[in-house]
Parts: C-alpha cells; structure tokens; sequence
C-alpha cells in the first residue's frame, strides 16, 4: 500500500493532481482545498489512502494525517463514500468539521457538494463522540512537523492547538465529547489564531457553565 507520495507536481485537475514520483506519474484524487494549495512545478508531499478493487487502484492524496484520518472515518457513515468524504474535506478543514460535529452544527456539514440534510445529521450524530479522539489522531506526526514548522518561523498547522486543549481537558477528568464541544465553542468565540492555552482556559469556563 501506498502512504505517502513525495514528488513534483505535473498536472492539477478539477479533483486530482499527476504527481512525478522519481519519473512515475501517480494519479492521485484530492479536496479542493487541497488542490488551491498546490501548484504545477513545485515539490510536494502527500499523505495517500490507498483504495484497492477489482476493477482499479485509486490514491487519495491529503495535506496531513489528520485529514485523512477523517477521511476514512466519514466513511463509516451509512451513504459517504469517498467522493462525498472528499467533498466534505473540500469545504471543511479537519479543525471547522471537528468544530461542527462538536456543536451539532448539521447545517454547517450540510454546505459540501453531494451531502443533503439527512447525511449532514448523520454525519454529527454518529461521529460526535469520536470526534474528540480524530481531532487528537495523528497528533504525534503533526506535533512533529509544528516543531519543525515552529523552528523556522511559521505557523503552528491548523487545529494542532485546538487538539491538544481536547486532550488536556480529557486528561483533566472531563469526558471527551465535553472536552470537545467545550474547545469548539472556545475556537468560536477566540478565533483561528487562539492558542493552546486561550483554548484551555476559555474552555474550562465553557465546562464550568
């Protein structure tokens, strides 16, 4: 199985890139997000699921692991398959789909092409409470490159501080579908840039409500 593709861009499609792997060109089918970030010519690192059938292999490409691994667990809701997860993940970063399911914010995953208001419901019923683990899942592998990211200069990558608030109130006692909702309403009202102590502080006076 393929779990990660380095390479130079050749092509950006509507929905795929061609990625030049040491002369190979993978296919590989990604968000919109995804793909606005991306640029023909320049070097890139994808973090790929592999979907093997009978009939075709298909890569599915992300910017990081996180993303991915909401990826996968959108579905394993009754009718998302990986256009309709893919389609989620090109309106909604993991942080603002995170955000919602904690709120139970239908409307919100309601707004991606091919989701309508039964599958939006589905999707925040039955992910609310492992939402609080996907926002800390793949943790340790972002933690890594905001260290590195953090060393020359840049921004911490989006969500990483809104997931270690999850899992410092989870360490404090607090079920972690609280911890969540709690941090969710912190993201909210702080804003983007809110760091992981705001996060922390903000949601205790969430959970103190």
């Amino acid at each position: 199985m393929i779990g990660k593709l380095t390479g130079k861009i050749d092509a950006i499609g509507e929905r795929h890139l061609v990625i030049d792997v040491g002369g190979v060109g993978y296919e590989v089918q990604a968000s919109a997000r995804a793909l606005r970030n991306l640029k023909v010519g320049e070097t890139a690192s994808l973090t790929i699921d592999t979907h093997v059938r009978e009939d075709a292999i298909r890569l599915y490409g992300f910017a990081s692991e996180i993303e991915r691994t909401w990826f996968r667990a959108l579905q394993n809701v009754q009718g998302v398959g990986a256009k309709v997860a893919l389609g989620v993940l090109s309106v909604l970063s993991p942080h603002d789909l995170a955000n919602a399911i904690a709120l139970g914010d239908a409307a919100v995953v309601g707004q991606a092409p091919g989701v309508g208001k039964k599958i939006a419901q589905r999707i925040t019923a039955e992910l609310k409470d492992k939402a609080p683990a996907l926002s800390v899942a793949g943790m340790a592998s972002d933690s890594a490159q905001a260290g590195t990211t953090e060393g020359q200069g840049g921004q911490v990558p989006e969500g990483f501080a809104a997931a270690e608030a999850i899992s410092a109130l989870s360490n404090l006692g607090y079920q972690p579908a609280h911890a969540s909702q709690a941090v969710a309403s912190a993201c909210k009202a702080l804003g983007p840039e809110a760091d992981t102590a705001a996060l922390i502080r903000r949601g205790l006076k969430e959970l103190a409500r």
